[in-house]
């Protein structure tokens, strides 16, 4: 795992090669099968902005957790992704990121989040918004290799600034920072192959969602 701050041209930090390979094994498994008929949701179903993607989505605490039953009952240990990224919290790095500047400071105060798991396929995208209502964003990026598409870059365009979202790596940045996901291209491939880009985008809340 490697760290790499970044206070230019907004506070951010990148860690690269984040899971191990046993991790990883696990995190693939559950994206496989979301990767298969009827499983994926569009923006509308999955609380997407509908009118900047057209890539599809799962939230998967409305699978494992219901939110509007206080007390009611938590299966989030059943996700193989919901378990494994418990290392965001665990591993130091969103210490790491709260040190960077003052906005970043509640970086590692959050009470609750909200995981995504995105598949981006030949010519899916996502226009450029920001999440403005959670305080901090840490997308996880992956993709099987030999890596068959191009595109997909997360962007920044108020700072020219883009990042490639190499396989295995994490991004973290405040919610009010303005992003989007370029084009995804990919010749002669089925969706359900899976040979497109897949992101896990966890929000970061500072209150409980529950109240939000």
């Amino acid at each position: 795992m490697k760290e790499i701050i970044h206070k230019e041209p907004f506070p951010h930090l990148i860690i690269e090669d984040f899971y191990d390979t046993e991790d990883l094994e696990l995190i693939w498994e559950e994206l496989k099968f979301y990767t298969k008929p009827n499983k994926l949701l569009g923006a509308k179903e999955y609380r997407g902005v509908i009118t900047k993607t057209n890539a599809r989505a799962l939230e998967l605490e409305s699978i494992y957790k219901n939110w509007d039953q206080k007390d009611g009952p938590d299966y989030r240990n059943l996700s193989n992704i919901l378990t494994v990224n418990r290392s965001i919290f665990t591993s130091g790095i969103l210490d790491t990121y709260s040190k960077i500047e003052d906005c970043c400071r509640l970086g590692n105060k959050a009470v609750d989040e909200c995981t995504k798991v995105r598949y981006y396929h030949n010519g899916e995208y996502y226009k450029p918004h920001t999440d403005s209502a959670m305080e901090t964003l840490v997308f996880s990026y992956f993709y099987k290799e030999p890596k068959r598409f191009e595109g997909g870059e997360l962007y920044f365009p108020n700072y020219d600034y883009e990042f490639s979202c190499s396989n295995n790596s994490v991004i973290i940045f405040p919610g009010w920072v303005e992003h989007g996901v370029k084009k995804v291209s990919i010749d002669d491939s089925n969706y359900y192959e899976g040979l497109g880009r897949y992101a896990i985008t966890t929000f970061l809340f500072t209150c409980p969602k529950s109240i939000l």
